[in-house]
């Protein structure tokens, strides 16, 4: 039997302040059966660049990260920094 390795999109959320998380899903497969199944988690923020992300990520950024979310993430930022 042969033994696969799949990467694929578990979920794609948008988050309170603009943020994209994004679970990437590992999968083991023999035989077509499922052996193991790890997850990653990781944020593009609304400045982010996305050249690497799967192209539903880039989709979802393109409708979520407006000029007005990206400068409220900038402000947002700012206002941390300056704590």
């Amino acid at each position: 039997m042969t033994i696969t390795k799949r990467i694929e999109i578990g979920s794609i959320e948008v988050l309170p302040m603009g943020q994209i998380q994004v679970r990437t899903d590992t999968i083991i497969e023999e035989g077509g059966v499922e052996l193991s199944k790890s997850y990653h988690r990781h944020v593009c923020n609304p400045n982010s660049t996305y050249e690497n992300e799967d192209q539903r990520v880039k989709d979802v950024a393109n409708v979520v990260h407006t000029p007005a979310v990206k400068t409220a993430w900038e402000e947002f930022k700012a206002s941390q920094e300056n704590k």
